[in-house]
């Protein structure tokens, strides 16, 4: 570890799904310029392996009170450990990921003594699961921490625009994947075919992703192969005889079953700037997603993917992908262009270390100020 270098510490709760993808892919390419530490609670989603996903140089440090779920102990002892690891660690600036991690790192921390980031990556007060409520609850909280000393970096243009609703001092990087990565695993890989037509998704099965839409456009099209990569709660709802459930695999087995299949479908309720999307988009896939906050704001309705309001609009898109290979092959292209002109972590790891060094400089010129006053 070079002591010269600045410290950076990530605070991620929901360590799993894109957040996981994320954070490994933006500390293995800021490992070469910050040292960097991350403080992380574990979810049933969280691979098990996780570990050897990051640089071996990225520190890992479990937060074992982190709780994704509202417990006033549980949130006291994690609000209690970050305290601790950042006197341990003395971070340079310190980055917040998912809400639970905003609302505890926001008041565990003081955004005027060292630069203080909160990406949301999908705000809870959006979550249409929850009841009016507790989502006007939910919604009460993020504008309070929003009084705190810090700036909101959202990971897409729709999230951008909900944080305005809640603080100006706010941005956006779009997320990115590391296609270098992926594509040493699909090298590794090999060709995969499976002999049919294949439409899947990925991700845990519970009420954000919709699995109800899921089934119902499987059921419209019984003579096509429907595959769920993942697992969850709502299983029970993928009822049409043509959907196999895979349960939860391994990353390389997830590409597996990904490369093999033909088109992507996203049926969520809501999204962030979701990771599935962004490495369908690169494997060449072609996509059809829900007209919704975080998949709207990177597909381009008949330009890279489609964008559908319904189940009719998602089987009328399908049948297109069947009856026009070559309209297909034009669709995918430009995904593909798109991810590696904006959607990957290379130009996403730059524009976060250019907020960075912003942030450094701003704070060593307050530094100098008081120091001649």
């Amino acid at each position: 570890m070079n002591s010269n270098r600045k410290k950076l510490l990530y605070v991620a709760e929901a360590m799993g799904g894109g957040v996981f993808t994320f954070l490994v892919g933006l500390c293995n390419e800021l490992v070469d310029y910050y040292d960097i530490y991350v403080a992380y609670g574990i979810r049933t989603q969280t691979p098990d392996d996780f570990r050897k996903y990051f640089d071996d140089r990225v520190h890992l440090i479990r937060v074992r009170n982190f709780e994704r779920s509202i417990d006033p102990r549980h949130d006291l002892g994690a609000f209690r450990e970050l305290r601790k690891i950042a006197d341990k660690v003395k971070p340079d600036l310190i980055h917040l990921h998912s809400s639970k991690a905003g609302v505890l790192g926001r008041w565990a921390f003081n955004g005027r003594k060292i630069p203080l980031f909160y990406t949301p990556h999908g705000y809870s007060f959006l979550m249409s699961n929850y009841n009016v409520p507790k989502r006007f609850s939910y919604k009460m909280v993020e504008k309070l921490s929003a009084f705190r000393k810090c700036t909101t970096i959202s990971c897409s243009e729709g999230e951008h625009q909900e944080t305005l609703k809640l603080t100006e001092n706010a941005m956006f990087v779009n997320n990115g994947i590391n296609v270098d990565e992926i594509q040493r695993m699909i090298d590794t890989i090999g060709p995969c075919e499976s002999g049919e037509f294949n439409v899947f998704t990925l991700g845990r099965i519970c009420f954000q992703k919709n699995p109800s839409l899921f089934n119902e456009i499987a059921m419209q099209l019984p003579d096509v192969r429907f595959v769920w990569i993942g697992d969850g709660e709502l299983r029970g709802e993928l009822t049409a005889p043509n959907i196999e459930v895979t349960g939860w695999m391994s990353r390389e087995e997830a590409l597996r079953r990904s490369m093999a299949s033909d088109v992507f479908v996203l049926t969520s309720l809501w999204e962030g700037l979701p990771m599935s999307l962004l490495e369908s988009m690169y494997m060449g896939k072609m996509c059809l997603v829900n007209d919704v906050i975080g998949n709207r704001d990177v597909i381009r309705s008949g330009i890279n993917g489609y964008v559908c309001k319904d189940a009719n609009e998602f089987v009328a898109a399908i049948r297109g992908v069947l009856d026009d290979p070559a309209k297909t092959r034009e669709i995918t292209a430009q995904a593909r262009k798109d991810i590696l002109e904006k959607y990957n972590t290379r130009v996403m790891a730059e524009r976060y270390r250019k907020i960075y060094e912003d942030a450094f400089a701003e704070m060593e010129k307050s530094a100098r100020k008081k120091k001649k006053a």
